[in-house]
C-alpha cells in the first residue's frame, strides 16, 4: 500500500505525463495546443469528441481526475466541501448570462467590453452583471482583460445563441436545475408513500405540476421546448454523436442493411452514419411531429436519401407500437435512460417482436462503472492507482446524468449489468460492448 506521500507524487506524474502525450498529440496532427485567452468560433479538431485520439482522451481523464483529486488531498476538507455547496450559483450565472446574450455582444471584440456597455445594451444592471461576470471569469469563463472590461475566451464562446451547446446550457440551468431543488423531498418521500410506476412522482412533477414533456406542451413551456431541441443537438455534440460509425464495422454490412433508428428524434445520428457508409439504409422511428421535423432535416443535407427512398420515416409510438419489422439493426441512443425500467421492458420487448434471428440491437447509451476494481472483461479500461478506477472526475458527467434522469423522469442511466438484465428478460443475449468514448454502444441478439 503506497504511502500517503508516495500517492502525491504519483498522481504528480499522471499529471506531468498525460499533459505530455496532449502535446504530443497535438503536435502530431499538427495543430497548436488550444488557449484559454482563444476567442475564436471556428472548433479545432479536437474539439469534436470523434476526432479525439484514444490515447488523447486518456490523457485528458487522467488530467481532470488526477487534478481534482490532487487538489482535494491536500486542501482541507471544510474548504472543499464549501466549494462545493456553492456550486449551484455558476449554473445560475451561466442562466443570465445565455439569457441576456453577453457573448453575442462581446463577439468580435477582442479587447472587450466595459460592463457599463454590457448592462446598457442587455438591459441588466452594471453592478449586477459585473460581479456575475468576474465569478464567471474566475473559473475561466469569460476574461477580465482591464477592471470591469470583459471579453470573450474559448469557454464562453460556447454560450453564444447560435451554437446548440448553449440550449443544452440554458436546460440545465434553467428547469433542470430549479427541480433538482425538489430532488431532497422526492428521495425522502417515505416509500409507503411513493406512487406507482404509472403516475411517477418526480423532482421535476414536484416543481411544475406534470412531467416535463407535458410542460413542455404548454404555451409557458413552449419556448423550453425550443430551446430543448437545440439542446440535444447540443447534446449530441458534447458526447460524440459521430461516434457510432467509428466504432462499429458498418464496412461488413451489405448494401441495403437497414438500421431501424427508434426514438431517433431528427435523424441527424443516421445522417451522419450514411456519410460515411452509404450502404446503410435507415429507418427513423418517433412520435409523428418529430418524424415530420426529420423529413426536413434531411431535405438539405441528403436530398438523395431522401428522393431514392434511402432513408424512412416511420412514426411510432415505442411503448406501445411495434417497431418496423425484419430490420438488421435496431438502434436505441440515449432512450432508455428516459425510462424506468417497466417502460424500458415494454419498447425492448416490442423490439423482439419485430426482430428476426438475424437482427441486432444496439443501445447507445452512458454506461456506469462501480468504484471498485474487479477484473470482469467488460472492455472497460480501468485508471491506475491511486485514481479511482472509473477514472473519477474525469467521467464524473456520467453520474451526474444519472441523478439528472432521476430529477427528470425517475429514469436512471445504468450499469452494463443493468442492460443486460433487461434485455435478457426481453429476449436478447449480450454479444460485446464497444467502447465509444464518453458512451458506449452494447450489443445484443435474439434468443
Amino acid at each position: 500500500m503506497p504511502t500517503n506521500t508516495e500517492q502525491l507524487i504519483a498522481l504528480s506524474n499522471f499529471i506531468a505525463e498525460a499533459v505530455r502525450v496532449v502535446i504530443d498529440e497535438y503536435n502530431t496532427a499538427g495543430i497548436p495546443v488550444p488557449s484559454l485567452r482563444s476567442a475564436s468560433t471556428a472548433p479545432t479538431l479536437f474539439d469534436s469528441p470523434e476526432n479525439v485520439t484514444p490515447m488523447l482522451s486518456k490523457a485528458i481523464c487522467t488530467i481532470e481526475a488526477a487534478c481534482a483529486q490532487l487538489s482535494f488531498t491536500v486542501a482541507s476538507p471544510g474548504h472543499v466541501m464549501t466549494n462545493k455547496v456553492y456550486g449551484f450559483y455558476e449554473p445560475s450565472a451561466m442562466l443570465i448570462v445565455c439569457n441576456a446574450k453577453i457573448a453575442d455582444l462581446l463577439l468580435d471584440e477582442p479587447e472587450g467590453l466595459h460592463v457599463s456597455i454590457l448592462a446598457q445594451q442587455s438591459g441588466l444592471d452594471e453592478d449586477k452583471l459585473s460581479r456575475i461576470l468576474r465569478m464567471l471569469a474566475t473559473k475561466h469563463c469569460f476574461v477580465e482583460v482591464q477592471p470591469d472590461v470583459f471579453a470573450n475566451n474559448r469557454l464562453s464562446i460556447k454560450m453564444l445563441s447560435i451554437d446548440p451547446v448553449s440550449g443544452l446550457l440554458g436546460h440545465m440551468a434553467d428547469e433542470v436545475q430549479k427541480s433538482a431543488c425538489n430532488l431532497e423531498a422526492v428521495v425522502f418521500q417515505p416509500v409507503a408513500n411513493v406512487p406507482p410506476p404509472t403516475s411517477i412522482d418526480t423532482a421535476f412533477s414536484k416543481t411544475y405540476g406534470c412531467t416535463m414533456f407535458e410542460y413542455f406542451r404548454t404555451p409557458e413551456g413552449k419556448m423550453r421546448m425550443d430551446r430543448f431541441a437545440k439542446a440535444m443537438v447540443g447534446w449530441g455534440d458534447v458526447t460524440g454523436k459521430g461516434m457510432l460509425h467509428k466504432v462499429y464495422p458498418w464496412g461488413n454490412c451489405p448494401p441495403g442493411t437497414t438500421v431501424c433508428d427508434l426514438g431517433g428524434g431528427n435523424g441527424h445520428i443516421m445522417l451522419d452514419l450514411v456519410h460515411a457508409f452509404p450502404n446503410i439504409e435507415p429507418i427513423i422511428q418517433d412520435l409523428p411531429p418529430v418524424v415530420e421535423q426529420a423529413k426536413e432535416l434531411w431535405k438539405e443535407p441528403n436530398p438523395t436519401a431522401v428522393q431514392t427512398s434511402q432513408v424512412s420515416f416511420v412514426a411510432l409510438d415505442f411503448l406501445k407500437d411495434i417497431p418496423v419489422s425484419g430490420c438488421k439493426f435496431y438502434y436505441l441512443r440515449h432512450v432508455l435512460h428516459d425510462w424506468p425500467e417497466s417502460d424500458c421492458l415494454k419498447i425492448l420487448k416490442n423490439v423482439r417482436q419485430a426482430a428476426n434471428s438475424l437482427s441486432k440491437l444496439l443501445i447507445h447509451e452512458y454506461v456506469l462503472q462501480h468504484l471498485v476494481r474487479k477484473d470482469d472483461h467488460t472492455g472497460f479500461e480501468q485508471a491506475s492507482e491511486p485514481l479511482l478506477p472509473n477514472y473519477g472526475m474525469g467521467c464524473l458527467r456520467l453520474y451526474q446524468q444519472d441523478i439528472n434522469m432521476m430529477t427528470l423522469g425517475g429514469s436512471k442511466e445504468r450499469t452494463l449489468e443493468e442492460f443486460i438484465d433487461m434485455a435478457k428478460k426481453c429476449g436478447f443475449a449480450f454479444v460485446k460492448l464497444w467502447d465509444s468514448g464518453e458512451t458506449a454502444v452494447v450489443e445484443f441478439v435474439p434468443v
